[in-house]
């Protein structure tokens, strides 16, 4: 059960504090900023790494767990539970954010401001670049000292800081799934889920045509 707790304090903390930013940004008229939220997206990942690394591997995101599955590195049993822990722990935080801002109207809602084409290839290029970094840095079960947490949360801002204004770069199905329902704004939702999905799943493609021997376990794959 640790693992699963983990998932869900990690993932929790991580939609509070990113989604959050992007809730009081809106009811303030933007006081914490494009940039702001930017840099909360980054830092709160890379706490949640060094939080929660050793004990669950700091997945955090359903995209990740099925592509460290798909990869040989974690087993395909856990998957389920861990994107029921991720689940829920997003669901927890954009509950408490809607009892805490009733007035927001997206909860921090992964909204494309491009059409559903184009944001799709975003989101898939966005998770594709995410998971090179993740599977480099890990093991699937285990984060690989000092430098995951870094490597991780500096991609995440980054990418949030210049994808942000075109998807709000959720990368996440989970990240996104909570908010959408939780504020009605469902539109593209499934946009959200099969494009970091696939994403994730060709960065474990990639990495294994480059090297095979960190992105599986199988000595057949």
């Amino acid at each position: 059960m640790k693992k699963y707790i983990s998932e869900f304090i990690g993932t929790f903390s991580m939609i509070f504090c990113g989604t959050g930013a992007m809730t009081v940004n809106e009811i303030t008229g933007g006081e914490v900023t494009h940039v702001g939220i930017a840099i909360t997206w980054g830092l709160i990942v890379m706490a949640m790494i060094y939080a929660f690394g050793e004990t669950s591997g700091a997945h955090f995101n359903p995209a990740v767990t099925i592509a460290f599955a798909y990869a040989k590195k974690f087993a395909w049993k856990e998957v389920p539970k861990y994107i029921i822990a991720q689940i829920l722990g997003a669901f927890a935080a954009s509950l408490i954010l809607w009892f805490l801002f009733p007035t927001s109207e997206n909860l921090g809602a992964t909204i494309p401001t491009v059409d559903v084409g184009r944001a799709f290839v975003m989101e898939l290029l966005l998770t594709f670049f995410l998971m090179v970094v993740i599977i480099n840095v890990s093991t699937g079960s285990k984060e690989i000292g000092i430098i995951a947490g870094i490597a991780v949360g500096a991609v995440v801002l980054l990418e949030a800081m210049f994808a942000g204004p075109i998807t709000n770069a959720s990368m996440n199905p989970a990240r996104s799934i909570a908010p959408a329902i939780v504020s009605g704004k469902m539109q593209h939702l499934w946009m959200y889920i099969l494009a970091p999905i696939l994403g994730a799943i060709l960065a474990v493609i990639s990495c294994k045509l480059v090297k095979e021997d960190n992105c599986c376990n199988d000595a057949n794959c």
